[in-house]
């Protein structure tokens, strides 16, 4: 009994993406559907662990890929988990679990970055119709009689074809009728450079069957000198493994080349570049494990989403056991993609048995200080060395040579991921700091460090001083920052969305602790001489009248107003307690939607100031209470805030200006 069914709409749209524009590289395809071939068959090896008779006396599993020029199809089967006849119809006919429409909303119109995104989404299959006009799917799933088979058929147009057979075998066979200008896939050379250059790291046998060269018949039985039909290749019968067939991180790594760690990255990041680092070790002792480990030289688009699923493949005992194994990476680094293969855990291992393991525990620290240990090898050779002092440069290896930059490249994509290690893994909290780069008062480039702080601090200088804002610009052009450049003191400037809140969690650096220029007040030790503290203190005394009563005028957004000596060209600047949240990190927090405690900031002035002069001429009049609240709405607005009324700030400017 067969059925014809229409494709879901997304997947119609899709397969005409695909056979017309989403590729430039066609061979891809190849590449797709031996993944998928792969992973049918680590499925079938993980349900088996339950049910063994689903090996069917056929426990060996693997892939083939075989041609027929005759009918110009290229099949590829395999002997793992199979489908039903439902699954056909739920996974081929429609993909509405594999983030189609995620999928189309990604494209960017670069296609090769594109030609990555089909398998990322779990629609690989249909890469398939880029090279043939008609695919043709027969499977049986593992345990199923052989009565229940299935074919699935499709033009690649808008419906597809569903029908029983009777099939002897488990697994599934995908055969391509291939287009008239995708025929020479029909040749075994090009197919086997394919599936090497894709798919050598595939921990199953890829077979092919074996070909030899056989003479053309005689034209003539009676004259052997009168010639021969032209000869050709022709199968023998036998198969041949074409791949390693030997998963990449179980060799040797003097036999395995950068090129084939690259090649096997983008394999299982769905990525077009090749990683900026690369680790790969086994560890042995009270745990043993393989660790197969890539930073990316991009940040994936969705990398602030926490919640989505991420982390390194996990393989027991070479045994595939899931994707995004969360508990073996902390989640500030979920950006490292890369494999774990245990020879500890249970083969029957779940999540929720990952998160109490002591072995899990054991190689989830492994890796951090794997991971650590890779970001801290790029910036150690971030930069060539400077010449000694006699003129004479050290000899570079071509090795060190292409490390330099690449610190910079990481710390670009990854840099502001990398500070919720700060709140999240005490354990390395210092590894983390020496890791982190910033701006400063003194460059507009993100390469100062907490050390290259401490060795340019002043003397007398006891704390490394530090501002946070919404933007890099805010924080340079803050009014916290005018005693600071009087002086000639270096401020770090912190503007990613996590600054405020990884730095609760980071007090000092080797000993120096750390300052917010815009928290407490401004307290320079011996870098302010006693004619400034005694003007600050004198400057609160003769001006208090005039606090007191802009205290008054302001209470419902000030929680106190103070003479400041932080201030030289601006009038007035808003501040926090020591230990309070600032003003920056409520205001994040509110458009995140979360509930925030009310946070009313101290409001400073500069008592030198003329605007701050013309207060005391306007006591006692209406002007005093205007004047007071453009004095506060600047002051937010120099921090990056906007004021409560918008509306009355502008009104109150006006009537000041007339």
């Amino acid at each position: 009994m067969s059925k014809t069914l229409a494709f879901q709409a997304e997947v119609a749209q899709l397969l005409k993406l695909v056979t017309h524009s989403l590729y430039s590289n066609p061979e891809i395809f190849l590449r797709e559907l031996i993944s998928n071939a792969s992973d049918a068959c680590d499925k079938l090896r993980f349900e088996a662990l339950n049910n063994a008779g689903l090996y069917e006396a056929d426990a060996e599993l693997k892939v083939k890929v075989t041609f027929d020029n005759t009918a110009k199809t290229l099949t590829i089967t395999d002997n793992g988990i199979g489908l039903s006849s439902q699954e056909a119809i739920d996974n081929l006919g429609t993909i509405a679990k594999s983030g189609t429409r995620d999928f189309m909303d990604k494209l960017s119109g670069d296609q090769k970055n594109d030609a990555q995104l089909i398998g990322q989404f779990g629609v690989g299959f249909y890469s398939g119709f880029i090279v043939a006009d008609r695919i043709t799917v027969e499977s049986r799933r593992a345990g199923a009689l052989a009565a229940e088979g299935v074919r699935w058929s499709s033009a690649g147009t808008g419906e597809f074809e569903v029908t029983e057979i009777e099939r002897a075998e488990r697994g599934t066979s995908i055969t391509l009728h291939l287009k008239e200008d995708a025929q020479d896939y029909l040749n075994a050379y090009k197919l086997k450079g394919i599936i090497n250059k894709y798919s050598d790291h595939i921990s199953l046998p890829i077979l092919m069957e074996k070909q030899e060269w056989k003479d053309g018949e005689l034209l003539s039985a009676t004259d052997p000198e009168g010639g021969r039909q032209p000869g050709g290749m022709v199968k023998t019968g036998e198969w041949e493994t074409v791949n390693q067939a030997a998963a990449l991180w179980t060799r040797a790594k003097k036999d395995i080349t950068q090129d084939q760690y690259d090649e096997f990255y983008k394999q299982i990041s769905y990525d077009s570049q090749a990683p900026l680092a690369t680790t790969h070790n086994r560890v042995e002792g009270s745990t043993e494990y393989t660790q197969l480990l890539f930073i990316p030289s991009k940040a994936p688009m969705d990398m602030f989403n926490r919640d989505k699923a991420a982390g390194v493949k996990l393989y027991v005992k070479r045994v595939f056991i899931m994707d995004d194994a969360q508990a073996l990476m902390p989640t500030y680094l979920r950006f490292v993609k890369g494999v774990v293969d245990s020879a500890d855990l249970p083969l029957n291992v779940s999540r929720e048995l990952l998160q109490e393991s002591r072995a899990v525990k054991a190689i989830r620290e492994g890796c951090t200080k794997r991971v650590l240990g890779m970001m801290e090898d790029l910036a150690k050779h971030n930069a060539l060395p400077a010449p000694s002092e006699d003129g004479v440069t050290d000899v570079i290896s071509d090795e060190d040579k292409a490390q330099v930059g690449r610190f910079d490249t990481f710390y670009a994509e990854f840099g502001a991921v990398l500070k919720e290690g700060l709140g999240e893994d005490f354990a390395n909290r210092d590894r983390i700091a020496k890791l982190l780069r910033f701006a400063s008062s003194t460059t507009d480039t993100i390469t100062v460090s907490f050390a290259d702080y401490k060795a340019r601090m002043k003397d007398g200088q006891d704390a490394i001083y530090y501002i946070t804002a919404d933007t890099l610009a805010a924080a340079k052009s803050s009014p916290q920052l005018e005693i600071f450049r009087k002086k000639g003191i270096e401020v770090l400037l912190m503007a990613d969305r996590v600054d405020e809140w990884a730095l609760n969690y980071l007090h000092e650096f080797d000993g120096t602790p750390l300052q917010s220029v815009a928290k407490g007040a401004v307290d320079l030790g011996k870098l302010q001489d006693d004619d400034e503290k005694k003007a600050a203190e004198q400057a609160q005394t003769q001006f208090k009248p005039i606090l007191d009563k802009l205290k008054d005028a302001l209470q419902d957004k000030a929680s106190d107003v103070r003479a400041t000596s932080r201030l030289v060209d601006s009038p007035a600047c808003l501040v926090v307690q020591d230990g309070d949240m600032s003003t920056q990190l409520a205001r994040m927090l509110k458009q995140a939607g979360q509930a925030v405690p009310e946070v009313k900031p101290i409001l400073e002035v500069n008592a030198q100031h003329p605007l701050v002069k013309k207060l005391e001429s306007t006591t006692g009049t209406s002007h005093f209470d205007d004047l007071a609240h453009i004095l506060f709405d600047q002051a937010l607005l120099a921090e990056g805030g906007m004021p409560a009324d918008p509306a009355a700030y502008v009104k109150r400017v006006n009537a000041l200006l007339v």
